[in-house]
This record gives C-alpha cells, sequence and structure tokens, in this order.
C-alpha cells in the first residue's frame, strides 16, 4: 500500500510539515490506544494497568534479591486486592520480563556461549552446568507444582518461608564470617569456585536440588541458589551470577508453562496487562541486576536477612490481630 493510509490514519496524504508528523503521532497513539483499551465488554480497566505496573515494579526489584519475589507479589497482589487465578499466571509470566533483562546485560557471555557450543570447550561446559542445574526444577516442579500453588500461595505461608530463610541466611553469612573473616568481602578469598567457569557438573546439580527449595513461595530463588552455591564453596559473585543464568531457563519456562497450561483463562484482552507487567519488571530487573553486581563485592546478605525476618513478622502480626486480611 503506497497512499499513506498506513501512517495517517482515515485516509490522510502525508505532509512535509510538523503538523503533518503530529498527525500522523497521534494516529499510532489512537490505534495504541484502541488496541490498549478495546470498546465493548473486553475494555482493559486502567486501574488494572496501573496494578500491573506495581507489580512489574515489585518482581523487577524483588526477582534477583534473596527476598522471594513470589512471596512479595503474593503479599503485593493481597494489599491491591489483585488475586485470583488469572494474577496467579501473571505473577508467573512477569518473571520473563526480568529474565530478558539478565539476557540484556549479560548479552555478550550469552552469544559467546552460543557461537561456540559447537567447538568450544568453555562454551560446551557452561551450557551443560546450567542444563543440569536446570532439570531438578523441572521434574520436582512438574511434580509438585499444582499442590504447592493450592496449599502454599498464601500470605501466612509465605511470611512464616521468610523467616525462615532470613534465618537460614544469618547462618550462612555467620559461618562464612568464621571461615573467612573479611577476606571474603574484600576479595582476597580464593574460593573453590571463583567463577562460573569453574564449576563442575557435580556444582551444577548441588545448586539446581537447592533451588527446588524455591518451589515453596517466600523462600526465595535467588536466595536458595546464592546462598546454597556459597555453602558449596561458590565465591560471593560467582553464586550470584550463576544464579542469574540459571535463572533464565527457570522462570522463562515456568511462564511459558504456566500461560499454557492456564490459557483457557486468559483472552486477548489480557494482553495489554501481560505487557505493562512485563516491561516494567525488565527495566526494574536490569537497575536492579546492576546494582546487585556491584553490592556484594563489599557486602553480605546479612541486611536481607533481617529485612525478611522483620517483614515476615509484621505480616503474622496483621494477619493475627486482624489488621489487614490477606487473601491469595
Amino acid at each position: 500500500m503506497t497512499d499513506g493510509s498506513l501512517i495517517y490514519p482515515r485516509g490522510r496524504t502525508p505532509v512535509k510539515s510538523g503538523a503533518g508528523l503530529h498527525a500522523a503521532a497521534a494516529g499510532w497513539l489512537a490505534i495504541i490506544r484502541r488496541f490498549a483499551w478495546p470498546p465493548g465488554p473486553h475494555r482493559m480497566d486502567p486501574l488494572l494497568l496501573i496494578k500491573a505496573a506495581v507489580m512489574g515494579v515489585v518482581e523487577g526489584l524483588t526477582e534477583f534479591l534473596p527476598i522471594s519475589s513470589t512471596g512479595h507479589l503474593i503479599l503485593a497482589g493481597s494489599l491491591l486486592d489483585f488475586t485470583g487465578e488469572k494474577v496467579k499466571v501473571f505473577e508467573v509470566a512477569i518473571q520473563t520480563g526480568a529474565m530478558l533483562a539478565v539476557i540484556w546485560e549479560y548479552r555478550e557471555r550469552l552469544l559467546r556461549t552460543l557461537r561456540g557450543i559447537t567447538r568450544e570447550r568453555q562454551a560446551q561446559r557452561f551450557a551443560l552446568n546450567v542444563l543440569i542445574a536446570f532439570i531438578p526444577a523441572v521434574v520436582l516442579g512438574l511434580a509438585f507444582g499444582a499442590l504447592v500453588k493450592q496449599h502454599l500461595f498464601h500470605p501466612v505461608p509465605v511470611a512464616m518461608a521468610f523467616i525462615v530463610g532470613g534465618f537460614i541466611i544469618l547462618w550462612v553469612e555467620a559461618r562464612h564470617r568464621r571461615r573467612y573473616g573479611e577476606r571474603d568481602l574484600q576479595g582476597q578469598r580464593h574460593a573453590r569456585v571463583e567463577t562460573v567457569d569453574d564449576m563442575t557438573p557435580l556444582d551444577a546439580l548441588k545448586v539446581g536440588l537447592v533451588q527446588c527449595l524455591a518451589l515453596v513461595p517466600g523462600t526465595s530463588r535467588s536466595g536458595a541458589t546464592i546462598i546454597g552455591a556459597m555453602v558449596f564453596g561458590f565465591s560471593r559473585r560467582c553464586a550470584t551470577e550463576f544464579s542469574f543464568y540459571l535463572g533464565i531457563p527457570t522462570l522463562m519456562g515456568a511462564g511459558a508453562y504456566s500461560v499454557w497450561k492456564q490459557r483457557e483463562l486468559l483472552a486477548v484482552g489480557d494482553l495489554p496487562m501481560f505487557a505493562v507487567g512485563s516491561a516494567v519488571a525488565f527495566v526494574s530487573a536490569l537497575v536492579c541486576i546492576r546494582w546487585l553486581i556491584r553490592y556484594v563485592s563489599t557486602h553480605d546478605f546479612t541486611v536481607f536477612a533481617w529485612y525478611r525476618i522483620v517483614f515476615g513478622g509484621l505480616v503474622l502480626l496483621t494477619a493475627w490481630t486482624g489488621m489487614v486480611t490477606w487473601t491469595a
């Protein structure tokens, strides 16, 4: 089509003035607005998009910290009155946005691995380790995922997992201080596994097994993998980076599987909500990734442990006193 009707709505002809450019922009905005808020019964409530954006911020900022993104999404959804089976699918699906931030941040390493996968030993070893670590979550997730969602995707179990996980982090950090003192935070400690290229398949399997603890909402996938890897002899930075890489197949696979399995709950009109949540999760996750890599170079995770304990305690207190009616 050459008459410009794809660019200028309603058959307006192209002009070279600023008014013409403004008309083109207005036309495209009208098209986008019509897609996001279609007329009729499938019109998307703007408030839902605001809630989706808030959930995206929560997902992106908490996915890679050892404080449980799923737990925070459940609690945030309860406070926003953003709950239900469709929202559970949404919460899993927008994790893909956060994982796209990892892909973007580490695109050079990932592209180098893809290019060398057929001929370079280092690339093959890296890909194999990620695959090995990924498999336990697939097996146990398929076996117990529905059962966990039915019984544990509720604020009170999440709060309890927050508290237990917080005490585990405190124990691991105390253990590290006894063994390595300040050398670990000053970069003077030589860990058994200093970089992801030092990992063996057995190391990958161990990290994959502890990742399965994150099937319990409130545990934190990143927390389980990072803290578990540190116990197994990984440096703090290596544990954090491998947690990022492992999250790519784990969470993108979980998101795709959840959307496919629950597809009868979804409609075309839900696309704007999912798109907004995923896009905001991408941006906020990118900010968090860059900050966290700098943070772990000179800090431990004790502050996150205390945050988990205090926040979990507040949720239990408000639930017990009736100050907040938590729903799933």
